[in-house]
């Protein structure tokens, strides 16, 4: 079975976690709907990268519970796509997609290698397998780092503004290949930028407040990539706008 037909609901309950003595979150619950993409929007410093890496299991100190609906824990099935590529610069395309495979001390086989090849083929970057970052653009490293996630094959994918360094056109291809690709995954998308959000996004929230609480979520119509030009979701875009607005004078720095 592929890791897209398992990609589970997240239920995080509880939560808590704190930074220099200030609560970042204190019982905070979130559900994400298994196969969907959520994103979340909120000011700068409100914890939104902190409530990845609580998912991840990577943040020390917190409490609460991460668990999908039949109560089980998300070792092992997790895949992070980060702000920056962070890809090895002496190492090539290719080298960079498996690199997983490398820190794990797993063997990469024929089939491997032809499934990274594969995945670089996906992205736009056929050819350029021998490729190593400082010959490639800044939206070919992130296609990089987008088939580097996908080579993990996890049904979760959490993701932290990814595509927030790029120009506005490589943005909007990256955003597009991004719903293809993560189609069925049960994926958190951190972004600052509204109309992105609503692309992309299942369903959209806002974090906001000290300690930091989600607001009520948006549900844009349609499948995801949406059309930035529909109607409703320009009044969407408002109606976010506005609630980020509010956030940003509920305590959390601009």
């Amino acid at each position: 079975m592929s890791a897209v037909a398992e990609a589970p609901a997240i239920h995080l309950h509880a939560a808590g976690l704190r930074y220099g003595g200030a609560a970042i979150f204190d019982n905070l619950d979130l559900t994400l709907p298994g196969g969907r993409t959520t994103c979340l929007l909120g000011p700068s410093g409100v914890g939104k990268t902190s409530l990845l890496r609580l998912i991840a299991g990577l943040a020390h100190g917190a409490s609460g519970e991460v668990r999908d609906s039949r109560g089980h824990g998300l070792q092992g099935r997790v895949a992070y796509l980060a702000q920056h590529d962070l890809l090895l610069p002496w190492a090539s395309a290719l080298d960079n997609v498996l690199l997983g495979y490398r820190l794990r001390g797993a063997a990469r086989g024929a089939a491997v290698v032809d499934r990274g090849r594969a995945l670089l083929g996906r992205v736009g970057l056929a050819g350029r397998e021998a490729d190593r970052p400082a010959k490639l653009s800044g939206g070919m490293r992130q296609r990089v780092a987008l088939a580097r996630t996908l080579m993990e094959d996890r049904p979760v994918v959490l993701m932290d503004e990814p595509f927030s360094a790029l120009d506005a056109i490589t943005r909007f291809q990256l955003q597009d290949l991004a719903a293809e690709l993560l189609a069925g995954r049960t994926v958190l998308l951190v972004t600052h930028d509204p109309l992105e959000a609503l692309r992309l996004g299942h369903r959209v929230q806002v974090l906001a407040g000290v300690p930091a609480r989600l607001g009520a979520a948006l549900e844009p119509d349609g499948a995801p990539p949406r059309d930035p030009g529909e109607p409703r979701l320009v009044a969407q875009q408002g109606e976010l706008l506005k609630r980020l607005s509010a956030a940003a004078s509920a305590g959390a720095s601009p």
